[in-house]
């Protein structure tokens, strides 16, 4: 069971599946070794909860066979092989936009990672045709968070909506501000 998959000089990105995505929901140790990776200790990721599981679950049990990649990603470090963290995107593009998110462990946290994982979900979703822009929403507070976007070439563009009781930061990037980055090598 392999499905789509993004290599990075670091990383190796899986597309959840609903299996995987049941597997996170029920049994981490079950999600573990469905990936081929030691169980996880801290999983999920800040931010992600059994509400976040389940409703990427619900979008891959919704999705159609051109919705692959369009949900949930789960980033795998590959040397020493491990679980890193996950996100992706909250759907297909709608009116030429994609929304992404993205959630690193704690303990893998400030090792670039997050901006690599980004840069290759970035790459993936601009090479189809149907998307002009990504937008993204950070919490204030989150200034690692805020950093990947900044490393991405996302730039604030005003309010984004309310999450946990706090107004977000709405970024975007078009597709001309991502083709003007430097960018790392995808396998």
């Amino acid at each position: 069971m392999h499905g789509l998959r993004l290599f990075t000089s670091r990383l190796e990105l899986r597309a959840a599946t609903v299996e995987l995505a049941q597997a996170e929901l029920s049994n981490p140790t079950a999600l573990a070794a469905l990936l081929d990776v030691p169980s996880p200790t801290g999983w999920p990721p800040p931010l992600n909860d059994e509400d976040s599981q389940r409703y990427f679950l619900s979008l891959l049990n919704q999705a159609g066979p051109n919705a692959a990649g369009w949900n949930l990603w789960f980033y795998i470090c590959r040397d020493p092989r491990g679980l890193v963290g996950n996100g992706g995107f909250k759907g297909p593009p709608r009116e030429g936009r994609a929304e992404i998110g993205y959630s690193i462990l704690e303990s893998h946290q400030r090792n670039g990672y997050g901006t690599e994982a980004v840069r290759a979900l970035l790459d993936w979703a601009f090479k189809h045709q149907t998307v002009d822009t990504i937008v993204a929403h950070a919490l204030p507070g989150l200034k690692p968070s805020i950093r990947v976007l900044v490393k991405c070439g996302f730039v604030p563009v005003g309010d984004g909506p309310v999450e946990d009781g706090m107004r977000t930061i709405r970024y975007e990037l078009p597709r001309a501000g991502f083709s003007n980055l430097p960018h790392s090598k995808i396998e």
